[in-house]
Formats: C-alpha cells, structure tokens, sequence
C-alpha cells in the first residue's frame, strides 16, 4: 500500500470535499479521505491504483479545485491559505463599509433623500459583484458539475434581488425622483416595479463573507501542532569525525554517527550512549519530573536535554525515523479526523438549495414574478451564515475573558457527548514543579541539614537540586560559601561547606518512594539526613475532580511516571482510574480506546493523545506543541477552568444547533407565505433580516455564561 498526502485548495463547504472524495474513492484501489477543516486529502492506494500524486491531482482539478504535494517549509508569502485569508479580509473591510449605509438607508425611511436609491446602487454593486465573487465563483465550478451548496443559494438568492432591482430601477418605478420604500404584509402583485432590494443582496453577502472570514482564519493553525513539535528538535549537532569534532546541520546526521551531547544542550536525536555519564530531562517527551540518570548503553531520544554530564552517543534513528518525527505524524493524522456538526448548514444545502429553486420556478409559473423573487429572498442563507459564526464569536469572547480558548466550530461536538476525561499527571494535575516536601534529620538539626545541602546544590543545575536550593533560599535568605564544587554523574554532588564536606546525592540512602523523591545528606561521610521533593499537587485539583464527577464525567489518569507514584495522587484528588508508565505511542492508542473522551494535558508528550481524543483539552501553563495540538486550551494553571471549558464547549455547542434549527425553521414556514404572495419582496428581506437579528441574540446570551 502506498500513501499519499495532498493539499486541497478551493473548497468551500463540506459538500466540495464530499464531491472531491466520492471522486477519488471511485478509483480503483484507492480508500481516500477528505478533511475541509484541514483541507487535506489522505489517499492509500492498494494494487490496481496509480501510486503517484500527479494521477489524483489530476482528478481534484477536474473536478475545479486545485491539489499539490504538501512542503515541509513553505515561505510564509507563498502560503496559499494565508494568501487566501488576506483577500477574504480585504473583501470583507470593504463590503462592511459600503454594506452598512445601503442597509440604514433602505431599513430607515426617514435617511431616504431623493436619488437615494442610486447611491444604493453605486454602493451594494462593488459588494455584490466583488466582495461576493468567492461564492459566484464556487457556484458556477459547481454547477458545471451538476452541484448544489449553500455557495448556490447565496449566489442565486442574491442575483435575484440585485438583478430585480436594476429591472425596477431602470425600466419600473424604483429610479423615480423622491421614491420611497412601502411596507405591507401581503404582495401587491398589481405593481411590483417600485421597490429595490441592494439592502438584501448586500447585506447578505456580507454577513456571509465575515463567517466564510472567521472560519478561515481559525483553520489557518491547523498545521501549528506540528510545526511546534519540528521545532523543538535540535537544529545542529557535533559530529566526532576524523578524531575531530565536525557541527553540521541536523539533515547531515547519519545512522551510526557519533555525535556529543554537552550540559544543557538538546540530544539531536534518537541514539545510544557510547560514553559518558549524565541525567536526562525527558518531561518534554515523557512527562516524568524527574531527570533519568543514564550511562552506557542506555538509549536516549532526541530533543531531550542533557542536564549535566558530557556525553557520546550512536545515531540509531534519524530524520522521519525519530520519535519526534512519529509523534508529529500521529497528530497530523489524528488531525485528518472529520467534524460534522458546524457544517450541518451545507449538508442539508445539499437538498434544501434545489428545493427552493424548484419552489420559485414553479412560484414563477403559477404565481408571478414577484412572488418568485420573495422565495429566493426570504430563503437567502443569511441566518445559516451568521449560526454558527456569532455563536463562535460570543462563546469565545466570553470564554476567553473566563481563561479558556476554543479553537474553533469543529471541536464542539467531541464536548457533547464527552463521558470520560483523561489527564496527565506533570503540569496538570499536578504544578509541573519539583519542591522540598520534607528534611528528615537523622545525625544534625533539620536547619543544619537543609542549609549544608542547600548550599551545595545552589551550584548544580539538576531539578531536584534547584528545588533544594530555592527551598534554602525561602527558608534562610543567603546560603554560606562552597568551595571545591564537583558534580557526580550519575550519584549527586558535593562540597565543602564550613570545613565540611557536603555530599548530597540518591545513591543508596536516596530512592523514590510514593509521591517524592528523597536523597541523602552526608558531612565527612557521615549520614545526617534525608530531603524529599517532589512535584506537588495542585491546590484545585481535587475540587475540579470533584466538579467533573457532577457533571457525570468518569476521569482517568494517564501518565509516563511510574504505577506507585500516579496511584498517590489519584487518592490525593479522588480520581476514579489510573494507567501508568505509559509512552507517548502508547497514550494515543489508550485513547482511541476509550469512547467519548476528553484529554488534558500539557507537554509534547501529551500533544498526540490531544489530537486523537474526541475533545483535546491543554493547559496553558503547558508547551507549544501540546497547546497546538489541542481543540480548547485553558489559560489559568488551574484545573477547574477544565470544567468550566467543558460547560461552555456544550452550551456553545447547543446555541449554535438552536440557531441552525430556527434559521432551518424560519425557511420552512417563510417559504410557502412567499410562494402564496402573502409577503412582498422587501418584507421577506425584512423578514430575512429579523431572523439574523434572533441568530445574534440568542448567541449574545452566551455573554452571561459564568
């Protein structure tokens, strides 16, 4: 089997990569999927199926849109989406600026001076024919395929009232000095030339283009997860050539390459420890707090950091091969999964569009022209453009005064049905931060004991020996002299301190025990004490446990620390299930096992299991990749804002399927009025009009969410 990955552009509704797929699947050996949120194709082809790209951009051409080969680095200039996104932007400011004058004038009477209708028409042409030319454009590639979108009931419904009106303008009563809009109920059919309708094509176009604006630009981070996780790697390495030491760029490494790794530097990439002695800091990978002492032979992963000793490794992966790579590749897959609820709109367009078509025809035989008009109008999508945008809008305005970032439509409907929340351990249940939780003295007196080993730590650049330090600082403000300072791959270190020789390190004395970590203290090599550190939990975490059970959420937490540690904490907060030592591969598959379920975490560990679960939720406190790779990110380092993501991700949810119902509603009972002639042209764009105006209120209610 072979795989192919493309970049769709030109799509503008769920419909298009409905039509796109259906295309491709019908190739044979060929299982494709579409994604109009990512605007990626994914393609695996089996025996019988052409395995090069060019074949099925061929056939995503033909088919009017445009396809190419994804590039690793594309300059910012040459990005198509961000191409895109500015002509949506400029579009959208300048229809804004004419829309609005056209609308007051034709909604307020007492504005209509004489030959006011002109200035209407000088202003809403620009906005029709311009601003509007995406949907044109999208409805005629369309329908010279036999399609129907909600592009061609913008397209159709906004036509007709623009072309309506230069008819009553230039050949009825509407271009007649000091003309004024009427207002009645029913249509009079007897003398349908004295009014125009600019306020509804305009306005239409309008509210349309800024939804079509604000999810565009949301789409546009789809990619950042993994630009973030590319980034992190190490971007050149030392290469021991020749008896010498060569830097080259990191494209350069080979497998069985030896290359250093210094103090403080990133491991370049996945290998084997040739020689040395070290702790590596693997939380951005792991999650694990604590540095993991290795020496020869050990293997270590690229990215992670080498906090102390000098080390050679062996090369045993590289490139696509690494686990930084694999971890990006399970979020760009995880990524091709598909939402349906935000684009309910274009799915029923599928049917509800040359439905009302029909209807105006046959209204056009039997009833007139008028009546014909007030279908198309009456049935122009403004209330389905402005349904979910404004819902958007107001729940992420609100939510982001409260801490929580929602990415956008498409992850709302994991919150509905969401049942189970997952958490990681480090950084979300608990601070992220080692801290001295005990000095247990056994031959000195407790200040003896942390300030000498205070002292002597405030020169090592371990965690747990920052964590000893700071606590000497808080504990005693200024920590005494230390002289003959020497680090101790691999069992800790030591100096002098007051004629005394301070040796702090895990070695035999020191070991892991239930939540902390404890090493021992020695003077002259004589023991006079332990210190225990360990990450701590957070203060709300048990509260926002309790929150989430509730609201009927089971929780669960997953981490890559070790089985005795996450159970103590799952006691602390009262989770109800705990799955441990588990690696980043495997979170994702314990994910996609699990039904309904919601992720929080924080670190590039965490960043493919985000990306999988129904709902990816990221702490803000966490790392790039991980807030990328999620669908809401809360701000506060606090656990409760995760319940409070998760209500405001349903009631959001819920407006914007209330709005849908009600802007489907409006046409279903407005239509047959129309159609009968018991609504004149410019009541039904009123009507029209009042129904966008309930869309945007009932998504302002979303302001008192508390």
């Amino acid at each position: 089997m072979t795989v192919i990955d493309l970049d769709i552009t030109g799509m503008t509704c769920a419909s298009c990569a409905n039509r796109i797929e259906k295309k491709l699947n019908k190739q044979e050996g060929v299982t494709a999927t579409v994604n109009y949120a990512t605007e990626k194709a994914h393609i695996e082809t089996g025996e019988g199926a052409a395995a090069d790209a060019d074949s099925y951009i061929a056939i995503v051409e033909k088919l009017g849109y445009g396809g190419s080969v994804p590039k690793p680095e594309k300059p910012a200039g040459d990005d198509p989406a961000a191409k895109e996104l500015r002509g949506l932007k400029r579009r959208l400011v300048v229809a804004i600026a004419l829309a609005t004058p056209v609308i007051l004038l034709a909604m307020i009477p007492p504005l209509q001076f004489d030959y006011w209708q002109w200035v209407s028409f000088a202003l809403a042409t620009p906005v029709i024919l311009w601003a509007g030319w995406p949907f044109h454009k999208a409805t005629w590639v369309n329908l010279k395929h036999g399609a129907a979108t909600m592009d061609t009931l913008i397209t159709v419904g906004t036509s007709a009232a623009f072309l309506w009106s230069l008819y009553a303008l230039f050949f009825g009563h509407a271009g007649d000095p000091g003309m004024r809009h009427g207002w009645s109920i029913l249509n009079h059919a007897g003398d349908p030339m004295g009014d125009i309708y600019f306020e509804v094509a305009a306005g239409v176009v309008t509210f349309v283009l800024a939804g079509r604006y604000f999810e565009k630009r949301s789409k546009q981070r789809a990619g950042d997860a993994i630009r973030a996780l590319t980034d992190m790697g190490a971007k050149q390495v030392t290469v021991l050539r020749d008896g010498g030491e060569t830097l080259l760029p990191i494209e350069q490494l080979q497998i069985g390459d030896h290359f250093l790794a210094r103090p403080g530097e990133k491991i370049a990439t996945d290998g084997r420890i040739v020689d040395g002695l070290s702790a590596i800091d693997q939380s951005m990978l792991t999650g694990e707090s604590v540095p993991v002492d290795v020496g020869p032979g050990d293997e270590v992963t690229g990215a992670t950091i080498n906090t102390s000793g000098r080390l050679v490794v062996e090369a045993t992966r590289v490139g696509e091969q690494t686990k930084l790579a694999q971890m990006a590749k399970l979020i760009d897959e995880a990524q091709s999964g598909k939402a349906d609820v935000q684009r309910l709109a274009d799915k029923v367009s599928g049917i509800f569009v040359p439905v009302v078509i029909a209807i105006a025809l046959v209204t056009l035989l039997f009833a007139g022209f008028s009546n014909a008009v007030a279908v198309l109008i009456i049935a122009c999508p403004c209330a389905l453009g402005l349904a979910t945008p404004t819902a958007l809008l107001v729940g992420t305005g609100r939510g982001a005064e409260q801490g929580i970032l929602i990415r956008g439509p498409e992850v709302l409907e994991g919150a509905h049905a969401i049942t189970t929340v997952v958490m990681d351990k480090t950084g979300t249940v608990t601070t992220g931060t080692m801290r001295v939780v005990d000095v247990a003295p056994t031959g000195a007196a407790r200040e003896e004991v942390l300030r000498a080993a205070a002292a002597v730590e405030a020169y090592s650049e371990h965690p747990i020996g920052r964590a000893i330090a700071e606590a000497g600082r808080e504990e005693f403000g200024s920590l005494p002299e230390v002289s003959g300072f020497r680090n101790l791959p691999g069992h800790g270190v030591e100096g002098t301190v007051d004629g005394q020789v301070i040796r702090v390190g895990r070695g035999d004395e020191g070991a892991s025990t239930n939540k902390a970590t404890t090493v021992s203290v020695s003077a002259d090599g004589r023991a006079i004490g332990t210190i225990s550190v360990a990450d701590t939990v957070r203060s709300t975490s048990a509260e926002a446990v309790r929150k989430m059970h509730e609201m009927g959420l089971k929780t669960v937490l997953l981490t890559g620390d070790n089985q005795q540690v996450a159970d103590a904490v799952a006691r602390e907060v009262g989770i109800d299930e705990v799955i441990a030592g588990v690696m980043p591969e495997d979170k994702v598959a314990h994910i996609r096992s699990l039904e309904n379920v919601a992720m929080v975490g924080d670190g590039v560990n965490d960043a493919a299991a985000l990306a999988s679960a129904d709902l990816g939720i990221a702490m803000g406190s966490g790392t790039d990749a991980a807030i990328e790779a999620a669908d809401i990110t809360v701000m506060r380092d606090d656990l409760l804002a995760v319940a409070d993501a998760l209500r405001l991700a349903r009631k959001t949810l819920r407006t914007i399927k209330m709005n849908l119902f009600w802007a489907f509603a409006y046409n279903v009972a407005a239509i047959p009025l129309a159609a009968f002639g018991l609504l004149n042209p410019m009541l039904a764009g009123a009507a029209m009009a009042l129904s966008s105006v309930f869309v945007v209120s009932n998504s302002l209610r979303l302001k008192g969410f508390k």
